[in-house]
């Protein structure tokens, strides 16, 4: 199968099925070519759906992710990344981990009233609550509904640290509201740059904003004193494993203070989605990329063992860190992520602060 046969403006390539469900339609007339080699732009639907839960803050409970809280505006993500792995979420609301993860978005109107709630709340004590732990807070929907806005307006007013995930440079719009925050040591970004490859990243992460834009976003933020820690995630081994010393370089020459990166796991139904985007998109290397990631997994696609299925393990693997620490040696010595100030929250719950 030609690479001219991919479906345009999309990371998934078809359904799958949702494990949920015995029955999902495998393929919908609506997902139509969004762009195709040419330029030439064709309509997609893609549709918005407000759902309203009772809360909006939850528990990181991984010891592999270096979060305490995450709250998500958005479920679903039109940037059509193939590999990730929120796909798999989405099966809970009875759509597909495939084409239905970023066509069909879903939203919280009372995103900041419940996040609000909860900084109230007088048994909670501050702690950074990380937006898109999940999904990207600055997706294309947030043009629309503007539900990432509105909670760091709800962060400032009540002095609550935040950390950011994204990598839309969509982030810019608000740097009044990013400017006030680090005025006070209470917000980090945390951008995600995945290649260098213009041609890879937009096979990879179809509707996302470019290396070069993710670039200059680092270079604003810091400029202004913002603290950004890159994350260049995840390595995929036969892709863009080679690039982590170049991207490492590139981060930290736009103002990144740090980075990470993450081997590639392919759990749940981002196997068989993967999978049949590898073979339209690259045929000619599907075979060695799917063996390499195998082999960072013990064999398998995927590692659910903490501690592990993050890092990988095998010699590609090990290869991969050993660059990360001679990276961080050569190109971030002497710069470090600052912890956010979770010492002001206390004082802006009640409404009342207190006299000095």
């Amino acid at each position: 199968m030609s690479r001219k046969e991919l479906l345009k403006g999309r990371g998934a390539q078809g359904q799958v099925h949702n494990r949920f469900e015995r029955h999902i339609q495998e393929t919908r007339d609506d997902y139509l070519e969004y762009l195709n080699r040419s330029g030439e732009a064709e309509k997609l639907r893609t549709t918005y759906t407000p759902v309203h839960p009772k809360t909006i803050v939850n528990k990181v409970t991984s010891p592999d992710v270096r979060m305490p809280y995450s709250m998500n505006p958005y479920q679903g993500c039109e940037h059509g990344c193939v590999y990730c792995y929120a796909r798999n979420t989405h099966e809970y609301w009875g759509y597909s981990a495939g084409l239905d993860f970023e066509s069909k978005i879903l939203y919280k109107p009372a995103a900041a009233t419940l996040l609000e709630k909860h900084l109230r709340n007088p048994r909670w004590e501050a702690s950074p609550i990380v937006l898109s732990g999940n999904t990207d807070c600055y997706q294309p929907a947030e043009r629309r509904f503007g539900l990432t806005r509105s909670c760091l307006e709800v962060f400032w007013k009540y002095r609550h640290p935040v950390g950011i995930i994204t990598k839309n440079s969509l982030l810019l719009r608000d740097l009044d509201l990013l400017e006030q925050l680090n005025s006070e040591g209470l917000v980090s970004v945390h951008i995600s740059v995945t290649s260098l490859d213009e041609s890879i990243r937009s096979l990879l992460e179809p509707r996302t904003a470019s290396t070069r834009k993710r670039l200059r976003t680092i270079a604003e933020l810091s400029n202004r004193g913002i603290p950004v820690n890159a994350m260049l995630a995840p390595m995929i081994p036969g892709l863009n494993s080679h690039e982590l010393m170049d991207l490492a370089k590139a981060v930290a020459d736009a103002g990144a203070l740090s980075f990470g990166f993450t081997m590639v796991r392919l759990n749940g139904a981002i196997g068989p989605l993967f999978l049949d985007w590898l073979q339209k998109a690259m045929p000619d290397r599907a075979s060695r990329v799917e063996s390499l990631i195998r082999s960072c997994h013990d064999g398998q696609l995927n590692d659910s063992q903490f501690g592990r299925r993050m890092k990988g393990e095998g010699e590609v693997a090990s290869q991969l860190h050993q660059m990360a620490r001679i990276s961080r040696q050569k190109f971030f010595k002497g710069r470090e992520l600052p912890e956010l100030n979770t010492s002001l929250h206390a004082q802006y719950k009640t409404g009342q602060l207190r006299l000095f």
